[in-house]
């Protein structure tokens, strides 16, 4: 890439760009979220008695869910648990972002590779950047998904429902209920950015620089390629970290496999699905707006550099002159002490020069600073 290339972004900065556009997009399609978590631990009824059983609602459909919400709770019921669920996104998306680079970069290093990764290593990659981000954020998840499928008056804050867990049958551990079901989603980011990373080398040649709207574009491709494929594991995993349903009396899964056969038993395989419109189409927005985001905060760096730089050659160019005058100081005061100024003091800098040379340059301010010092101490005749 040479000169046209930006200039590289740690991996705090990209971190920093991730968890960024992350926490923009979830906060812009909330309501979204809110509403598939809802319909992912609903069980459908079976009859029109079931209903009697449960005073939980049953939602037909994303509009559906949408219109009753806002009906029970107002507004404010479309963003019920927003505050955990910005957290766990931040710090999610904060640890893959950072880990993914990371691990990309030692990748890169170590295999001396002139060429992008493949898919393969790219999938693998996005997994143990994944695996990493979960084992610290997951009890976040945890809360968040109590707080959004609980109802209004049985909610509470996030600390109280993270009490309200730890108080539970699993104690301290149902902080990380739906861990392995987790780690197996890692896929999903995996997918994500091993897609989007593949098709920015096939559609864009690999290009660093992507417009907006290409970020987007390639951003909501990949998620809705990850989210069809892991759908079943997503409904599970949601099933797992909140409260039993009523078909259960109370008695939580222990697995997200028992999770998915209750669901086939009582739903049909096609409800490993349900969820999946809203799902899609949070993914869809989220990834194209966190993509976006993400290249035009990276490129943004490109400015915040540039900014810098100037400072950065001033304070340089300060500590030189300083470093000089200080220097010229010294041979000044030699001089008044009757001291000669060596010849070799014109060359502010010996890289390249002979050894020889370099050696006789450093006898000579040796014998300079030490008689200024003989000097200062009354040893050596001043003139």
């Amino acid at each position: 890439m040479g000169s046209q290339s930006r200039p590289e972004i740690s991996p705090w900065g990209r971190a920093a760009a991730g968890a960024t556009g992350a926490v923009l997009a979830n906060a812009i399609v909330y309501p979204l979220d809110i509403v598939k978590t809802r319909l992912q631990v609903q069980v459908r009824q079976q009859r029109v008695a079931d209903q009697s059983i449960t005073d939980t609602p049953h939602y037909s459909s994303t509009w559906d869910a949408i219109s009753r919400i806002v009906a029970e709770d107002g507004i404010p019921g479309l963003y019920a648990g927003i505050n955990g669920s910005l957290i766990g996104v931040a710090s999610t998306n904060f640890a893959y972002f950072y880990w993914y680079t990371i691990a990309r970069s030692l990748y890169v290093k170590s295999a001396k590779a002139h060429n992008s990764p493949s898919i393969a290593i790219e999938l693998a990659l996005g997994a143990a950047a994944g695996a990493l981000a979960q084992l610290f954020t997951i009890p976040v998840a945890v809360v968040t998904t109590r707080q959004q499928t609980a109802h209004r008056v049985d909610r509470k804050s996030l600390f109280a429902t993270a009490r309200e867990v730890i108080e539970g049958p699993d104690g301290m551990s149902g902080l990380w209920r739906g861990l392995k079901a987790s780690l197996v989603l890692v896929v999903n980011p995996a997918i994500t950015y091993g897609a989007y990373e593949r098709l920015r080398t096939i559609t864009f040649n690999g290009r660093e620089k992507l417009r907006p709207w290409e970020a987007f574009i390639l951003g909501a491709l990949s998620k809705a390629m990850a989210t069809v494929v892991t759908q079943p594991l997503i409904v599970a995993k949601v099933g797992l970290q909140s409260k039993a349903p009523a078909a259960r009396k109370g008695k939580s899964f222990k697995s997200f496999i028992e999770v998915m056969r209750f669901i086939i038993d009582h739903e049909g395989p096609l409800a490993l699905f349900k969820g999946i419109g809203p799902q899609i189409f949070k993914g869809l927005l989220v990834q194209g707006i966190l993509m976006m985001t993400k290249e035009s905060a990276c490129i943004n760096h490109q400015p915040a550099i540039l900014f810098f730089q100037p400072i950065k050659k001033a304070k340089a160019n300060i500590m030189a002159k300083s470093k000089n005058s200080s220097q010229h100081n010294q041979w000044r005061k030699a001089h008044r002490n009757g001291i000669k100024k060596p010849k070799t003091s014109r060359y502010p800098s010996l890289k390249g020069t002979d050894p020889k040379f370099r050696r006789n340059h450093r006898h000579a301010l040796h014998g300079t600073a030490k008689a200024l010092k003989e000097a200062k101490e009354g040893k050596r005749e001043v003139v």
